[in-house]
């Protein structure tokens, strides 16, 4: 029995309105999900780049307000977006708005068209950025260790830097995401305390192998590390045709969404999900759109997340 299965979901920011978006937050916290979380872009990542989006912390921000127990965290943020140091500072005073609920979460940044409008550096590849990452987490992790903390450099300059108040919680977390075998899951191996990715069973094996390897390689227990499940959007309805009316809903709404979602029964996603949860990934998160759908939100932690802690079908309606 795997019992301590955690729930999460990732309510996108873009293509809505904050009461929609705040009140989606607000229901998965009284339904009682583990996690909360949204993404960290400037621009719209599914369909038409062209349209709305809120920023992330702001989003957690809000949250925080109208929320009581579910952890709190960007999946994952744009590393190249901010200062590391300045991050610390937004991720503790989320921590203290949320009564010791915020996560640390980041990565490398992938999505180019967003940097440029923005007049963000992207650096010259991914190598880069994944360098400057692991630069950046180094300096995170001391910071919210209570130490004055300095950069190692050449990327970022922060020097004896002190991150005063403290985060409520006594080890903040710091979540990465990402799969890249060099130099990614070699710094999740040194700094993260969870680590997220997503995609079939072979290639989340695969990863979970490589990150494995890792933490031999630099003397770290890879126990101490959570794993963490992205699905992407699911829809649960008994009902195909039912659920393909939703999707062509959500079709309409975010004009060029084409990324198909994962559909079924609950018994048909839990029965899906068993695999991962044997490999050791109890903490599973999906994404949740404009117009957000009330049905999925609740019979994800309501029926799927009991059926994967008792290792049984489904739980009945």
């Amino acid at each position: 029995m795997a019992t301590d299965i955690k729930a999460g979901v990732l309510p996108w920011g873009q293509y809505t309105d904050w009461p929609s978006l705040r009140d989606a937050g607000r229901r998965a916290d009284q339904l009682g999900y583990d996690s909360l979380w949204t993404w960290d872009h400037l621009y719209p990542i599914q369909g038409d780049w062209r349209g709305p989006i809120f920023e992330g912390y702001m989003i957690l921000a809000g949250w925080a307000a109208v929320t009581s127990r579910a952890t709190l965290g960007l999946m994952v943020g744009a590393n190249t977006f901010r200062n590391p140091a300045l991050v610390v500072k937004l991720v503790t005073t989320l921590d203290h708005m949320s009564d010791g609920r915020a996560v640390l979460g980041i990565g490398g940044a992938w999505f180019g068209r967003e940097h440029e409008a923005y007049g963000i550096d992207f650096g010259s590849g991914f190598g880069e950025r994944l360098d400057w990452l692991d630069e950046a987490v180094e300096l995170m992790r001391s910071m919210l260790h209570g130490e004055e903390a300095t950069a190692r450099g050449p990327r970022y300059r922060a020097t004896n830097v002190r991150n005063d108040p403290a985060p409520l919680q006594e080890h903040l977390p710091i979540l990465i995401g990402g799969d890249g075998e060099k130099k990614t899951l070699h710094t999740v191996a040194k700094y993260a305390d969870a680590w997220n990715t997503g995609g079939d069973l072979d290639f989340v094996r695969h990863k979970d192998e490589v990150l494995r390897r890792w933490c031999e390689e630099v003397g770290r227990d890879e126990s101490e590390i959570e794993r963490t499940l992205g699905l992407g959007l699911v829809v649960i309805r008994d009902s195909r045709g039912d659920a393909e009316r939703y999707v062509e809903e959500v079709q309409r709404r975010h004009p060029g969404y084409d990324d198909p979602p994962k559909i079924g029964t609950s018994e048909e996603i839990a029965d899906s999900l068993v695999p991962y949860v044997e490999l050791g990934f109890r903490h599973i998160f999906y994404d949740l759109t404009a117009p957000f759908d009330a049905e999925t939100l609740e019979r994800f932690v309501t029926e799927v997340k009991p059926a994967l802690a008792s290792g049984v079908g489904a739980a009945p309606r």
